[in-house]
């Protein structure tokens, strides 16, 4: 046994609705991928999403709000333990995401550190989420897929290491590399890998977008992700952050 699928089976089951939604998946996912009106390929043309080219432009300005986030680089929670969905892939603490938006909740003090960027986010349209996800040298996320169909995901390069050919990225079959200021646009339901086999951090700005669909996909990617919202996947992962920012807040309370 794998040391991933001994966490997995050391965690308590997740509620029914989680349970049901992983069982239902298969369904919507088929019916959004032959309603889809861009392609349903693992990594897709960037070109077709606006906004990214939006992104790319200012990627500076999103580089220097990241570059004052990391100065506080300890008050950043592993995604582990914020979220319990995430706990099998997220088992390494060298993974941390600073949430700007998820799944449509603004984090309001994140915000605040980052208002340029946060202006950037508000005219993507169709956004559900928006964060930095940092991965610390060494650290790997084991294969896995995506939530939905419904979602399409995209990566801003804004600090990759030197060895860039040691820093990687698998969607399918298709090995991808980062490069800061440009965007990989994929399809998370196809299983994924990541390694960061460098000895310095990498960081990309994740965006997760509704993907564009004509009826009757869209009937069914509005469903499932209004399903996904109101589900424990979200609310617990919004009550753990609540609770590490109390935390962090209480002890450099006390630290002063």
């Amino acid at each position: 046994m794998s040391k991933t699928e001994a966490i997995e089976n050391s965690l308590p089951k997740r509620p029914l609705s989680i349970r049901l939604g992983k069982y239902l998946r298969p369904l919507f996912n088929d019916l959004i991928a032959r309603s889809s009106t861009v392609s349903n390929d693992p990594v897709l043309d960037p070109a077709i999403m606006p906004w990214t080219a939006m992104l790319e432009k200012n990627w500076k300005i999103i580089r220097a709000e990241l570059d004052a986030v990391l100065k506080r680089r300890n008050a950043i929670p592993p995604l582990g333990q914020i979220s319990p969905d995430h706990a099998r892939i997220a088992a390494d603490q060298r993974w941390q995401s600073f949430f700007l938006f998820g799944y449509g909740v603004k984090v309001e003090e994140n915000c605040k550190q980052c208002p340029q960027t946060t202006a950037l986010m508000k005219r993507i349209p169709r956004l559900n989420s928006a964060f930095f996800s940092i991965l610390g040298p060494g650290c790997h996320i084991p294969h896995h897929i995506g939530v939905t169909k419904g979602l399409l995901t995209s990566h801003l390069g804004l600090i990759v290491p030197k060895d860039r050919k040691n820093c990687r990225f698998r969607i399918g079959t298709n090995m991808v590399h980062w490069e800061e200021g440009k965007t990989i646009l994929f399809d998370e339901t196809y299983d994924h890998e990541v390694w960061n086999d460098t000895d310095e951090t990498r960081v990309v700005l994740l965006i997760q977008v509704e993907r564009p669909a004509r009826f009757p996909g869209n009937i069914a990617r509005n469903i499932f992700m209004e399903g996904v919202k109101k589900s424990a996947f979200v609310k617990d992962a919004q009550d753990n952050m609540a609770e590490w920012e109390r935390a962090h807040r209480d002890v450099e309370v006390a630290l002063r």
